[in-house]
């Protein structure tokens, strides 16, 4: 391991030159873009659905894969398109592609006919929007990070690209407000019908400052000197990752750093507010107030990490966030339950229940799409008692029989459901019987104490609100340094391509997938709390594999040999 630079002492910074803002707001306006057009489909997905998927269960389901396919899974491809084109050409044309690609299938989702007027063209097209989205959003956080960090002066990265984190606070809040606004102007009718239409329209007046600022922006300096003296990389993507020195480094990036920063920073903004609204039961828009709170409350906090960084260094605050995040999670969401929900809190210590059922009948649940169905008898009764909330233990039964659910002195018998012909959905008897089999269970964990909704009078929203704050400032600490670090990492020539590789992968993979594996997690095991194992595991790994092979990058003109990884200057 290599230690960083001795501390040296410090002087009051001198405030931001206008060319300094306006590198950081230049390069911020593409995560702004971002966030604003995640909030608006998951938001919108439900009205999204009814316009371009079509009621066929075959035909949804492909396209629903797809949809979930060009959020995520698609970012990497788009790291190395993009990277290898801003390692090549420069950053900002780079990033000014990206961010116009980016921008504009936000801005033609909103011209997009819908599935009566254009047919199977209206979900393909939306399909193709996505994926050119996703493959831009690849290549415009590496872009931006790169960018901020190659103008910031030595002593000053983890403060410059700490900024470009806090867009998410921003990115929320306009989506929120664009959309209450057209809700209030259009009315609900209106605004299923076209209103929808207009949060992604009015995108096009972001791009248009975006696309502004950028334009009139000038090339990395770090980048123009080392293009003008001739070491510049001819193939980044082979030289990133084909050169064994350099892999190494994008593999320790990945296990050391960007996997366990993206558990923690799913868990704390969006898995948080997931089981305030599916496991407590509280009310969205309650839930979505108390979330904005505490994520406008802890926003500050990315700069100060990131400030921070850049006197202490930057690998021991992010993995000392990833520990924290670890240590305390069981205890966090135990608290959100004892002060979100405590009639579901005495209903759980109160009334036990148990699934009986062959243990070969009973499978791990994860579905990427939600869209599987799992037809055997334990599978469809556990998926019922976890959706309401209901915690409860395991009791094997004979090999082959029809699984039953005890609550009290009270027994419900599952049953095994039928699949439809295309072997994605339930046949409508099954249906029929699945829905006769969830308002049972209402009625008899009702009868049990187990609340239907949070009552909202027993909501102690201050200390809510005061969890979720810790959840996100160990969001801060993982994610405010993050981008000095990965710009740090690898030098001027491959920078763009090597960093933004990892990054994607741990927050579009392992992170994009935490909610869905969590509550899969759940369902499996009958504990509202065992999805937590799943950023818990992940964050520990990352810290080891930080700990013993992640080297410090900060230190005003450290430099590093190209195979030693670290800030080329």
């Amino acid at each position: 391991m290599v230690r960083g630079a001795a501390v040296r002492p410090q002087h009051p910074s001198p405030p931001l030159t206008a060319q300094e803002r306006k590198v950081i707001i230049g390069s911020s306006l593409g995560t702004v873009f971002e966030w604003y057009d995640f909030y608006l489909y998951g938001a919108l997905a439900p009205i999204i659905a009814k316009q371009f998927f079509v009621s066929d269960s075959t035909t949804s389901f492909i396209f629903a894969l797809l949809a979930f396919a060009a959020g995520f899974l698609v970012r990497p491809f788009g790291a190395l398109v993009f990277g290898r084109l801003g390692d090549l050409v420069g950053r900002k044309h780079t990033f000014l592609i990206t961010i116009f690609i980016m921008g504009g299938s936000t801005f033609l989702v909103g011209l997009l006919p819908a599935y009566h007027a254009i047919g199977i063209a209206a979900p393909i097209s939306l399909v193709i929007l996505r994926v050119l989205q996703g493959l831009a959003l690849g290549g415009e956080y590496g872009g931006a990070a790169t960018y901020v960090a190659e103008h910031a002066p030595d002593g000053k990265r983890g403060l410059f690209t700490s900024w470009i984190q806090t867009t998410a606070t921003l990115g929320l809040l306009l989506s929120l407000l664009v959309i209450l606004g057209t809700r209030m102007a259009t009315g609900e009718a209106e605004f299923a019908h076209w209103g929808w239409r207009v949060p992604f329209l009015v995108s096009v007046i972001l791009l248009g400052i975006s696309v502004w600022i950028r334009m009139s922006m000038g090339e990395s300096p770090m980048f123009a000197r080392m293009k003008a003296e001739g070491r510049g990389s001819s193939a980044p993507i082979q030289e990133a990752f084909g050169r064994w020195s350099n892999l190494r480094l994008a593999i320790i990036a990945l296990f050391g750093l960007t996997m366990g920063q993206a558990a923690v920073w799913y868990t704390g903004q969006f898995y948080a507010l997931f089981f305030m609204t599916q496991t407590l039961k509280i009310d969205g828009a309650t839930a979505n107030l108390m979330s904005a709170m505490s994520l406008a409350l802890a926003t500050p906090f990315f700069v100060v990490f990131g400030k921070l960084s850049d006197r202490y260094g930057r690998k021991w605050i992010i993995l000392s966030g990833c520990v924290l995040a670890a240590a305390s999670y069981f205890p966090l969401f135990g608290a959100l339950t004892h002060y979100g929900n405590p009639a579901l809190e005495a209903a759980l210590e109160k009334a036990p229940v148990t699934l009986i059922a062959d243990p070969a009948s009973c499978h791990f649940q994860f579905s990427p799409s939600n869209t599987i169905r799992y037809p055997s008898s334990c599978d469809i009764a556990a998926s019922l008692l976890s959706n309401a909330s209901v915690a409860y233990a395991h009791e094997d039964a004979p090999a082959g029989s029809v699984a039953r659910i005890r609550i009290g002195t009270t027994e419900l018998e599952s049953f095994n459901a039928s699949m439809t012909a295309s072997g994605v959905d339930f046949d409508l008897p099954s249906k029929l019987a699945e829905a006769q089999l969830k308002k049972a269970l209402a009625v008899s964990i009702k009868a049990a104490g187990y609340p239907s909704r949070a009552d909202e009078s027993q909501i102690h929203k201050p200390m809510v609100v005061a969890i979720l704050f810790v959840l996100v400032l160990y969001v801060t600490m993982v994610y405010g340094p993050i981008a000095a670090m990965l710009v740090e990492m690898f030098p001027t020539r491959i920078r763009y391509t090597a960093m933004s590789l990892p990054y994607h992968l741990g927050n579009g993979w392992f992170g994009g997938l935490l909610p869905t594996v969590s509550f899969a997690l759940v369902a499996y095991k009958g504990d509202i709390y065992y999805g937590l194992w799943y950023p818990i595991a992940i964050a520990l790994l990352t810290a080891v594999v930080g700990t013993l092979f992640l080297r410090e990058t900060r230190g005003p003109g450290q430099k590093h040999k190209a195979a030693q990884g670290g800030l080329e200057e």
